[in-house]
């Protein structure tokens, strides 16, 4: 049976496709107080009696092969903590190893960015300085093999993507047809750590107002969105919006630092507590000078949860932005992450979080200053128009995805505030931008 080792992180999360949250480190001799190295009646006994079950199942069970004790032992942990609520898990190596892979936002693999198209997997891109880009790859190219084995006409994009990931400094043949010339590569690529990008198509847009958006919360998301910030700013952004939308979360650590440059040294971003009130903690702004005070809008709807709630809490609660789109998802509370022998892990509920104003949105959600709702279809749409954003000419748009671009109703209701809000010459407040849309 798996041991605790250790704790990983503490995590914000909505499912286990999507997990992201808060990082946070427990000294050793609080695991040691909060799991009692001295075990209490109730634990002796009740694990003699699990003990016991397991043993009549093992001896009992009519198929020998299925009840092995590592296999019983793991299904027991499954029940056990996944029984507590959606949150919480059981995480075996492989899944444990990848669930730390989305923590970092960053993996093994060669550097693509692929799509099905009519049952191919087509490049999208090649990410600049990977071994895919350096390799000569091109945005169009059709992977047709890996590893010498073609790829069937159904093939799966995630099923891909876990083929052409791997280890570090391992190799991956690659067969890529080129429909331009009519020719096909057979390209030998040698894997290494691949940086996913959280912060996307930043741009400045109409007025002069800048657009960044976050699809989630790693742990280069702060650096980035302050690279994206200060591009922006040098190139005279007036106003800024922070598109959330469909944004399942992150590391507290990262969402607090995308919320700093908003807040004073000092401020109060978010707090956590635990079974006890007297459990409390406080994270603060630690950036140094002035905050930024430039008109600021926050599109989120039903898909943004958990750290994206905790920085458009905080700049809803402090008055620092307008919030515009739908309600958010509602995930309040708070998992950590431990690590238990043979690369497992597990994901355990131990607290709720707060916004500044003493708010908890567990399952209820933020409600946006201005609402603006998108039906599904209009939902899924935006998102493939988010996610392609290369794709600037319509007819080219309808021809790839079968549809026409469609309008955008909560960006531009975003971009209409903060066009109003640029006639106030003090710090943007939800009221001041609500009364100006």
């Amino acid at each position: 049976m798996a041991t605790l080792r250790g704790v990983f992180k503490r995590i914000l999360s909505v499912s286990a496709g999507a997990v992201l949250g808060v990082a946070l480190t427990f000294s050793a001799a609080r695991v040691a107080t909060a799991w009692n190295l001295w075990p209490s009646r109730d634990l002796s006994r009740n694990s003699s009696y699990l003990r016991e079950v397991m043993r009549l199942v093992n001896e009992n069970y009519v198929d020998e092969k299925s009840v092995a004790y590592d296999e019983l032992a793991r299904s027991a942990l499954h029940g056990m903590l996944e029984s507590l609520d959606a949150h919480s898990e059981f995480l075996e190596a492989k899944d444990n190893e990848e669930f730390e892979a989305e923590l970092t936002g960053e993996f093994g693999g060669v550097g693509l960015q692929v799509e099905t198209r009519q049952n191919r997997i087509v490049v999208i891109a090649a990410l600049a300085g990977t071994p895919s880009e350096r390799a000569g790859v091109r945005r169009g190219d059709e992977i047709v093999s890996i590893d010498g084995k073609p790829l069937e006409g159904s093939a799966n994009v995630e099923a891909i993507a876990n083929r052409l990931r791997g280890k570090p400094r391992t190799s991956v043949q690659m067969g890529v047809f080129r429909p331009g010339t009519k020719e096909t590569l057979s390209l030998s690529l040698v894997r290494e750590i691949i940086r996913i990008e959280s912060v996307r198509n930043v741009a400045l847009l109409d007025d002069g107002i800048g657009y960044v958006q976050l699809t989630e919360f790693s742990d280069h998301t702060s650096e980035q969105f302050l690279q994206a910030l200060a591009q922006l700013q040098d190139q005279g952004a007036q106003g800024l919006i922070i598109d959330m939308r469909n944004n399942p979360g992150g590391l507290l650590d990262a969402a607090v630092a995308v919320a700093e440059p908003f807040f004073s040294p000092g401020e109060l971003i978010v707090y956590t507590r635990g079974r006890k009130e007297s459990e409390r903690e406080e994270y603060r702004a630690k950036n140094r000078g002035e905050r930024l005070s430039l008109p600021l809008a926050v599109l989120i709807n039903a898909g943004s949860a958990s750290a994206a709630e905790v920085v458009t809490g905080a700049l809803k609660d402090t008055g620092r932005a307008v919030i515009v789109g739908e309600r958010s998802f509602g995930k309040g509370s708070v998992q950590s992450v431990f690590r238990l022998e043979n690369g497992e892990g597990m994901r355990l509920t131990t607290a709720r979080y707060y916004t500044p104003g003493g708010v908890s949105i567990h399952e209820k959600g933020i409600t946006p200053h201005v609402e603006v709702v998108m039906s599904p279809e209009e939902d899924t749409k935006l998102a493939w128009q988010r996610s392609r954003s290369d794709l600037r000419d319509p007819a080219e748009f309808k021809e790839r995805f079968g549809f026409e671009p469609v309008v955008d109703r909560q960006l531009e209701t975003a971009l209409a505030v903060l066009r109003g809000a640029r006639r106030f010459t003090a710090p943007v407040n939800a009221s001041a931008m609500t009364a100006a849309r």
